[in-house]
């Protein structure tokens, strides 16, 4: 049974922290995911490549493996390089999961990059989308499974799950992990009567500043604070 089969049905917890928050550190995101385990999490995502080994270790779960890289002008992308995707795979990571928007800001080109990945690591890989036709373009060029990573909503204190593009998503018949903005457990259980394979929540579990800031938000929002 591939590490797909494993997570299907279930809740991938996400334990990342950046490196301005006081969480940030492979030991403090393995006690995440070792409590995440306990609760029932049947896999994890994780970024960097200490997270992904320790967590592997500490869990024995299925790890989606990740490396966020900033440039110099700030911008993100996830998994850029095959470079970085075989450090992960190295590390234990059963699931790649790259960053397949078309505003992708950097990176190996995603037709080259995609297929390498799966072909010389042989390992899953998992398309980070924004938008119906990154998933479209994904699909072409060949992935395993499908998120709207990046399809989330804005409301007046963080985010929410964008659940038209899921839809649209789920449609292509390809796998699709459910990803961003999941906050609610009655998220979570919409996603799946659409037709998720799985579903990922991350900062409602793992990070409390964020957490923090949300509930703060809210109060702010109702004029009480």
């Amino acid at each position: 049974m591939n590490a797909l089969e494993q997570v299907k049905k279930g809740l991938i917890v996400s334990c990342q922290a950046l490196e301005e928050e006081p969480l940030h550190g492979p030991m403090f995101m393995a006690a995440m995911a070792r409590s995440a385990a306990l609760g029932g999490a049947v896999g994890i995502r994780t970024n960097g490549v200490q997270e992904v080994e320790v967590i592997k270790k500490i869990t024995g779960l299925p790890v989606i493996g990740i490396k966020k890289v900033t440039d110099q002008e700030g911008r993100m992308c996830i998994t850029p390089t095959f470079a970085h995707a075989k450090a992960l795979v190295e590390a234990g990571a059963d699931i790649i999961a790259v960053d397949v928007r078309h505003e992708r800001p950097f990176g190996e080109p995603l037709q080259e990059l995609l297929p390498r990945i799966s072909q010389e690591l042989g390992v899953l890989v998992m398309a980070d989308c924004g938008s119906l036709e990154d998933a479209k373009l994904a699909k072409e060029i060949g992935v395993d499974v499908l998120a709207p990573t990046f399809g989330f909503q804005e409301n007046s204190i963080g985010i929410e799950p964008d659940f038209k593009l899921l839809n649209e998503m789920i449609g292509l018949g390809l796998p699709v992990i459910a990803e961003g903005g999941f906050w609610y457990p009655e998220q979570v259980v919409r996603a799946f009567e659409l037709g998720a394979w799985a579903v990922v929540a991350g900062t409602a579990i793992t990070r409390p500043m964020e957490i923090t800031k949300r509930f703060v938000k809210a109060l702010d929002e109702h004029g009480i604070s």
